[in-house]
């Protein structure tokens, strides 16, 4: 397809394709003459990847770059490249290691993840942005006054590891490698407000059953 059929496919516009050419978060199409190219359904794909980077996941350029370079990298295991693509997205603030709520949260993830025999999880620690993310959500909590530890979180974590294996049923229905990595990054960026939502309302819902409007 030409630029202009590519842009109404994706909703883009040709100004902002070329834009994302340029950056290059779209890799360049066939070119099949000095001033034309030729686009297929995997810069349709990448489209759609780009626009959650950027415009659902609020994520910069730059940063949207070094994923889809993780992403891109085919040299890498399917496990490595999605844990690099999803740890250069944006995360929290870093732990301070002389806060003493932080200790006792780093205490407290390292024995959740024992009691799950998350090994995966434990042998990155603190090499990983997700687990330093949870220490320091933990911490806060600690600081706050609520007694929440390793017993308390594990309910929650089982929960988040069956949300896991849908995720990666979902993302096993795609047939490329690139298709798959591509949905699982995307899936993290756009699905969080989904749970998010999904949550609130099972927790209005409990609270009616329980105790009435």
């Amino acid at each position: 397809m030409r630029l202009a059929e590519l842009s109404e496919r994706s909703g883009v516009s040709t100004a902002t394709i070329k834009y994302y050419l340029r950056e290059g978060l779209l890799p360049p199409g066939h070119r099949v003459s000095a001033t034309t190219a030729e686009y297929g359904e995997d810069h349709l794909r990448r489209l759609r990847l780009v626009r959650a980077l950027i415009q659902v996941g609020q994520v910069p350029v730059t940063t949207a770059r070094e994923v889809l370079r993780h992403v891109d990298d085919d040299s890498l295991g399917r496990t490595i490249r999605l844990g690099a693509a999803l740890w250069a997205l944006p995360h929290g603030p870093e732990p301070d290691e002389g806060d003493e709520a932080v200790a006792a949260a780093r205490r407290e993830v390292d024995r959740l993840l024992a009691m799950l025999g998350w090994s995966t999880a434990r042998e990155l620690g603190a090499l990983s942005p997700v687990h330093r993310s949870l220490v320091v959500a933990v911490a806060t909590l600690i600081r706050l006054g609520y007694a929440w530890d390793a017993e308390l979180m594990a309910p929650y974590a089982e929960l988040m590891h069956q949300v896991a294996v849908r995720d990666l049923d979902f993302v096993e229905t795609h047939p490329s490698e690139a298709e798959k990595v591509e949905t699982a990054v995307a899936a993290t960026v756009l699905f969080q407000p989904v749970l998010k939502a999904l949550h609130q309302l099972a927790q209005e819902e409990e609270s009616a059953r329980r105790y009435g409007l």
